[in-house]
């Protein structure tokens, strides 16, 4: 086992775009400095937005391939790869702290890594040499559900493990192209990445669990919970208040936040 000193952090990082490798704006290289500064964990675990499935599966392919899950943007996109390796044996170390937890999960044996994973991970580790294991969200099931995962998973943190959230602080997609990609924020969007930064930051965890009901303008924010259930994950791995330590906005509806605990 690690040392509690070489405890990493966890994160939560809102990915926005696709394009985001290509077109990086702020986001891209203060992620760029964020894995600098990390340094190397001995493994990651992301949980993405972009895998939801009835309940938690884990992917234990050793060679994960590069999911490309979007259409209709530029060549160059499609041309990125990152061949990190996979790690069977976390995989199923991750399997069995959930179904310890009382959360029955599988390993995937084939499922590669999408662009909620790849996107950041190709930013923050461009060497792409360390091990990663995705795990799905289940956005039918509650944030105390997803909070309950990262509680489940916060022993990996003495072992070097960066457990990851990747999702949107905010994700209106009806809403994506009517502001210009740098043009500021919406304002019930930034009131959103407002009432979000203070409840992190104040560790107000049951206003978080409540977010429907407490968040200003909670649906037109997220009409889908998709994107805003990775957060629970590195909440509840952490125990503790986080911080921001990146804001921006892109096309006016997705926050592009970055918050850290631990």
């Amino acid at each position: 086992m690690a040392s509690p000193s070489n405890q990493v952090p966890t994160l939560f990082v809102s990915h926005g775009a696709p394009t985001l490798p290509i077109d990086p704006g702020p986001t891209g290289p203060f992620l760029h400095d964020l894995g600098r500064r990390i340094g190397r964990p001995a493994g990651i675990v992301c949980i993405s937005a972009h895998w939801d499935t009835q309940s938690p599966r884990v992917t234990g392919a050793p060679a994960p391939q590069t999911i490309h899950d979007f259409g209709g943007f530029p060549k160059a996109l499609y041309d990125l790869r990152y061949p990190a390796p996979g790690d069977p044996a976390l995989a199923r170390l991750v399997v069995d702290l959930l179904g310890a937890a009382g959360k029955p999960a599988a390993v995937d044996p084939k499922r590669g890594l999408d662009h909620g994973a790849w996107v950041p991970l190709l930013l923050m580790f461009p060497a792409a040499d360390i091990p990663v294991v995705q795990l799905s969200v289940q956005s039918h099931l509650d944030a105390r559900h997803h909070l309950e995962i990262g509680r489940a998973l916060e022993p990996l943190r003495a072992d070097g493990i960066l457990i990851l959230g990747s999702g949107g602080a905010t994700h209106n997609l009806s809403a994506f192209g009517q502001a210009p990609v740098e043009g500021g924020a919406a304002p019930w969007a930034a009131a959103f990445d407002e009432w979000l930064r203070a409840a992190i930051e104040a560790n107000r965890v049951e206003d978080l669990l409540a977010w429907r009901e407490r968040a200003p303008d909670p649906t037109r924010n997220h009409p889908t919970p998709d994107h805003f259930m990775p957060l629970f994950a590195p909440l509840g791995a952490a125990g503790g208040p986080g911080r921001r330590i990146h804001s921006a906005f892109t096309y006016g509806s997705f926050s592009m936040a970055v918050f850290e605990w631990g």
